[in-house]
C-alpha cells in the first residue's frame, strides 16, 4: 500500500512550513499530511501587540500555549496517526524541535508508525535538549546570539515568546545565520513571516528519551543537514551515534543535505527525493 508521509514541524512553526516539500512529494507521486501541533497554525493565538509591535503589551499578553505541554502533542499526534494508518503505512518525519514529539509518540505507540525520519531534528538518547546544548558537539550553535528575540518572561507567560518582527538589523542578521544562512534576504524574510511568536515550555523529561524496546524497534532514518548552525551537524551525528549504540541491531539509515537549518524547506527537491526513496 502507498505510505503517507506525516510531517511534524519545528519550534514556532506550523503545517505551512512544509508546503514546498509537499508540492515536491506530490509531483513525485506521494501522499503527505502536514500537522499543526496544539497551539500552532491557526490555533497559534497571535496577540494584536505582535502586529503593532507594542513591546510592553506583547510581554504581558496571554499565550495560547500556557500549560500546553508535550503530552498534548502526543495525544494530538496519536489521533492523527491512527486515522492515517487506516490508509496504509505511515512514515513520520520531524524537523528540529518536532523530533521531541516524534520520539515521545514512538516510545508510546510504535504500532502507529512504520518508519521514523529525523531531519536535523532532536533525537535525545542520553540527555535532554538543555544538557546536549552544553556538550562540545553543540559548540558551533549560534542560538546564543539570537537571545534578544525573546519578548516575554517565560516563567510568567507559561510559554516561550519570540518577536520575529524585530527591526533590529544585528538581531535579524543573527537570525538569518541561525536559520537560512544560504538563502537570500527575501527568502529569509518570507520564512520569518511564517513563524508565530509562542512555543511550549515543555521539552519533555527523562521518560521522553528514546526507548530501546519501543522506539528502538522501528526502522529509522536521519537526514543530516551539514550547514546547520541551530543544531550543528556534530550534534546531529552524536544523536545518530548514541542511538545506534543503544540498538546496534537496528541502526539509522543516514542521508546528507548540504544546506542550512531550514534550507531544505525553502529548496525541497533533494529532501523530497530522499523521502521518496524511503517509500
Amino acid at each position: 500500500m502507498t505510505p503517507t508521509f506525516v510531517l511534524i514541524h519545528g519550534s514556532n512553526a506550523n503545517s505551512f512550513t512544509w508546503a514546498p516539500l509537499q508540492r515536491e512529494l506530490a509531483l513525485l507521486g506521494h501522499r503527505s499530511l502536514a500537522v499543526d501541533l496544539p497551539g500552532h497554525g491557526f490555533e497559534a493565538g497571535v496577540p494584536s501587540s505582535y502586529q503593532t509591535q507594542d513591546a510592553a503589551e506583547l510581554a504581558e499578553a496571554p499565550s495560547n500555549l500556557d500549560g500546553v505541554g508535550l503530552q498534548a502533542n502526543i495525544d494530538h499526534m496519536v489521533a492523527i496517526l491512527r486515522r492515517a494508518k487506516e490508509h496504509g503505512p505511515v512514515i513520520a518525519v520531524a524537523h528540529s524541535r518536532g523530533g521531541l514529539t516524534l520520539t515521545a509518540v514512538a516510545n508510546r505507540h510504535p504500532e502507529l508508525i512504520d518508519r521514523l525520519v529525523y531531519v536535523s531534528a532532536w533525537c535525545c538518547v542520553e540527555h535532554g535538549p538543555r544538557e546536549y546544548m552544553h556538550l562540545p558537539e553543540a559548540a558551533a550553535c549560534v542560538l546564543d546570539q539570537v537571545a534578544g528575540v525573546a519578548a516575554a518572561n517565560p516563567a510568567r507567560l507559561g510559554a516561550v515568546r519570540m518577536n520575529w518582527r524585530t527591526a533590529d538589523p544585528v538581531l535579524l542578521a543573527a537570525l538569518k545565520e541561525s536559520m537560512l544562512a544560504d538563502g537570500s534576504d527575501d527568502e529569509f524574510r518570507v520564512f520569518l513571516s511564517t513563524l508565530t511568536p509562542d512555543e511550549s515550555l515543555d521539552a519533555g523529561g527523562p521518560d521522553d528519551l528514546v526507548n530501546a524496546e519501543t522506539w528502538g524497534r522501528l526502522p529509522r532514518s536521519y537526514i543530516r543537514v551539514t550547514q546547520d548552525t541551530s543544531i550543528p551537524v556534530e550534534l546531529q551525528d552524536l544523536f545518530i551515534k548514541e542511538a545506534d549504540a543503544l540498538t546496534p541491531d537496528n541502526t539509522f539509515d543516514v542521508h546528507t543535505i548540504e544546506t542550512s537549518h531550514v534550507g531544505f524547506l525553502v529548496r525541497p527537491e533533494r529532501a523530497a527525493a530522499i523521502l521518496a526513496g524511503m517509500a
